[in-house]
């Protein structure tokens, strides 16, 4: 019922609580190397956050937070800086110090649905933010500024972009292998569609779709972004746009890439060790780009197993590919091997 959490030590058998949990989207956030924890609360109509020790769970620090309606916390990855979002009514940033202090806080426009997903640089260097009106805008960690906004048009015409499309394409089977009854291997290859990327030609129209207004939760806006793991490049996808996926070069806060799908982006991760972006649309295929270029790669297994999202290994050598029910290991080979 959101009244409290309950920290269970498992070696010393010790228990400790923290009253008021805020239901939030994202309510508690611990820092990269553990050792603090921020958890957003809700007393008597109004915002606080605590921050707490983790070894021991002794309050650190308490304040409150200048939000209507505190929707998501999160830490710098160095542990230094705590992001604060107001909820998608009221577009508002706020930046707190470890001792909780304010040290800025940032408001792109007032009256429009404001945020809607926030990303944090591996270097804690930028704080990206992704926005209702179908733009993100990226912060520096020196003034807390905004350096640049991110368009996402339904359009692509520059030619310094590379929009890779998938195509689907029926598999060719040799007569000569044919046999009746065909195996099993070679019958699902006979009526499974296979896919690969083809290059476009810029302009490239991508498919747009208008949002329904009168309907709660509609699908505008950024509603996801990531960097990757050697800051280079950021991932996002405009909802408006479901489809494709947006690849930004950071050094030159350029467009670089766009991946257009057939089916619409569940879900996307980076390799945690290298510039690596796995993709998954819900089908049964996995999608990997990186700067050397695009491959499509086919779960093999009886069954339509359709990816919903995916999670990569600490050191990039294989991945998770989790459907509804199921999921499997997809290993990669190393390129020494």
């Amino acid at each position: 019922w959101q009244l409290r959490i309950t920290v269970w030590s498992l070696c010393t058998k010790s228990v400790s609580y923290i009253k008021y949990p805020k239901a939030c989207q994202q309510g508690v956030a611990f820092t990269k190397d553990g050792r603090y924890m921020a958890v957003a609360e809700r007393r008597d109509c109004k915002d606080f956050i605590s921050i707490f020790v983790c070894n021991n769970w002794q309050l650190l620090r308490h304040f409150d937070t200048e939000t209507q309606d505190l929707f998501g916390i999160e830490w710098a990855p160095n542990g230094c800086v705590l992001a604060a979002w107001d909820t998608c009514l009221e577009y508002k940033v706020l930046l707190y110090s470890l001792d909780g202090r304010l040290l800025s806080s940032y408001r792109a426009y007032e009256w429009p649905l404001g945020i809607k997903s926030i990303a944090w640089s591996p270097s804690s260097q930028f704080l990206a933010i992704g926005s209702f009106d179908e733009k993100v805008r990226i912060l520096n960690h020196v003034t807390w500024k905004k350096i640049t906004e991110l368009d996402h048009p339904a359009t692509i015409s520059s030619k310094k972009t590379i929009v890779y499309k998938e195509v689907e394409k029926s598999p060719t089977v040799d007569s000569e292998r044919l046999s009746f009854p065909p195996t099993r291997a070679l019958a699902s290859s006979l009526f499974s569609t296979q896919s690969k990327y083809d290059i476009s030609q810029v302009p490239v129209s991508l498919q747009y779709i208008k949002p329904v207004a009168d309907r709660a939760n509609p699908k505008v806006g950024v509603g996801m972004l990531a960097f990757s793991a050697d800051n280079c490049f950021l991932a996002t996808k405009n909802d408006n746009i479901p489809n494709a996926v947006w690849i930004w070069d950071v050094r030159k806060l350029k467009l670089s890439v766009v991946l257009e799908q057939l089916c619409t982006i569940q879900y996307f991760q980076w390799d945690p060790c290298q510039p690596r972006l796995a993709v998954c649309t819900g089908s049964s295929r996995v999608y990997l780009w990186s700067p050397a270029g695009c491959i499509v790669v086919q779960v093999p297994g009886e069954g339509d197993f359709q990816i919903m999202s995916l999670s990569w290994h600490s050191r990039g050598e294989s991945m998770l590919l989790l459907s509804k029910d199921h999921f499997c290991v997809c290993y990669l080979e190393r390129e020494e091997v």
